[in-house]
């Protein structure tokens, strides 16, 4: 049985709203859909933004040729039954997720794997969360509720984590657990946007199964009777300033605050490190996120320096060389973006340096001595460019950047990326690093912004069938 215009809006209602939360929560972010309504119809593609392009090959292998995703359908007991599979299909840079059900026999999502996420885990069940709406409203060819899905899709950021961190605890704890997840996540979000002082909080606050508080090493315990409720975010808050020892942590059993406490913590335990302003949320050792603006975000907060790892890649540098300049750039951009600094790094990989008006040094720094590293991690905070040569020195800092004004310069981007654009444009065998207080890192080369995120096209409803498979390949 072929799928009706009520079956595509459906799709596209709901693959458009998880394509846009998962671009709040990660970045820009596409999202498709490979499905089939029943056993004996034909797989059909909806990639309407053209994410699994270049991946043919294994799709090929895995559905054309092999033919086993149609195997092992769930014997479902009522219209409501829904099932995961747990056959994966190995694409690079992608997460996937597929599941069965009664109304819609196969479907398998795709998104992309950003090379900054933390955690592939809370996206896995966002796309589980689309796959079961996506059943249910297919079964009820029901598209208003399906538009209202998408809606929701759009802001399932804190579900999404609450969903993994349960589904892990549930693996080592079983189903019997006593920490409500909602509440943790929600007074973090609280506690990072409350200023003590006019200063956002820093420390570790850590949340314990209940059975599990014996076995915490308690600095200070506060009395049973007068415990801070978690709820009390302004007292919470003040309360971890006594945290920001990296070796103290505040313990909290998902309701009350119990006391000053250190390391090591039982398992499956929460902890959330405030880093004034942004943080971090682990299970046990495990990432899982990063907070900041008051939501939840996958990003690990380290520079993508993906595009700088491929320019170097083109050089002339030895191996040894480029893994080092790879590391010194890395060190240098993430201590700016530690102390909350703008920079810029001109990577100079001429045999002869050239000339950049600025401060000189007698001695150029050894960027592979330690010390001169750090010293160099001082200079950047100078006003004006870093000059670092293929030799793996420091030739000068305070470096101004000159050149005539490019096509592609922008308004909205501030003089320190501006020069950069035009002082590459004049220059061969330049790369230059561009570290923003507020806009992330950008690697420039001959004029051009090799970061650059382009901006998909919109598309809209779904109103003609999606390609078979067999279709789209031939495509």
């Amino acid at each position: 049985m072929l799928c009706d215009p009520v079956t595509y809006q459906c799709i596209y209602h709901i693959l458009d709203g998880l394509r846009m939360g998962l671009s709040s929560f990660s970045g820009t972010s596409r999202v498709s859909v490979i499905y089939a309504m029943e056993p004996e119809d034909p797989l059909h593609v909806y990639d309407p933004q053209g994410l699994l392009r270049d991946h043919e090959p294994p799709l090929r292998e895995f559905y054309r040729d092999s033919g086993s995703w149609r195997l092992s359908f769930p014997q479902v007991r009522t219209t409501r039954s829904f099932e995961t599979i747990s056959e994966d299909i190995q694409l690079v840079g992608m997460i996937s997720f597929a599941a069965k059900s009664p109304t819609m026999f196969y479907q398998r999502w795709f998104t992309e794997h950003h090379p900054d996420m933390c955690c592939t885990g809370p996206s896995v069940e966002w796309m589980e969360n689309a796959a079961w709406l996506l059943s249910q409203h297919c079964g009820d060819a029901n598209v208003s509720l399906a538009e209202t899905s998408g809606h929701v899709l759009q802001q399932w950021a804190l579900h999404a984590v609450r969903n993994f961190i349960v589904d892990e605890r549930s693996k080592v704890l079983g189903l019997d657990t006593h920490l409500r997840i909602y509440p943790v996540l929600e007074s973090v979000l609280a506690i990072s946007r409350t200023l003590e002082e006019g200063k956002a909080a820093r420390g570790d606050l850590a949340f314990v199964e209940p059975k599990f508080l014996p076995d915490v090493r308690f600095l200070a315990r506060f009395p049973d009777m007068e415990p801070p409720l978690l709820t009390n975010t302004k007292h919470v808050r003040k309360l971890l300033q006594t945290a920001e020892d990296p070796d103290h942590m505040l313990v909290s059993d998902g309701m009350c605050v119990l006391g000053i406490a250190t390391h090591p913590l039982p398992p499956s335990s929460i902890k959330a490190t405030f880093f004034g302003g942004p943080g971090f949320l682990h299970l046990d050792d495990n990432c899982i996120c990063s907070f900041s603006d008051g939501g939840y975000r996958s990003s690990n907060r380290r520079a993508k320096l993906v595009q700088l790892e491929e320019s170097l890649l083109d050089t002339d540098l030895d191996s040894f060389a480029r893994h080092h300049m790879f590391q010194v750039i890395s060190r240098l951009v993430h201590s700016a973006q530690r102390r909350k600094h703008g920079c810029t790094l001109v990577v100079d990989l001429n045999s002869r340096p050239v000339k950049i008006p600025g401060q000189h040094l007698v001695d150029p720094l050894d960027l592979l001595d330690p010390a001169q590293l750090s010293l160099t991690k001082s200079l950047s905070q100078v006003d004006g460019a870093l000059h670092l040569g293929a030799d793996l020195k420091l030739h000068g800092f305070a470096c101004l950047l000159d050149g005539r004004a490019v096509a592609v310069e922008s308004r909205s981007r501030g003089a320190r990326f501006n020069s950069a654009l035009r002082f590459s444009s004049e220059h061969e065998k330049i790369l230059v690093v561009v570290v923003s207080e507020d806009r992330g890192v950008s690697i420039i080369q001959h004029g051009m912004e090799m970061t650059a995120v382009c901006d998909w096209k919109p598309f809209y409803a779904c109103l003609t069938p999606p390609p078979t498979l067999e279709d789209w390949l031939k495509s």
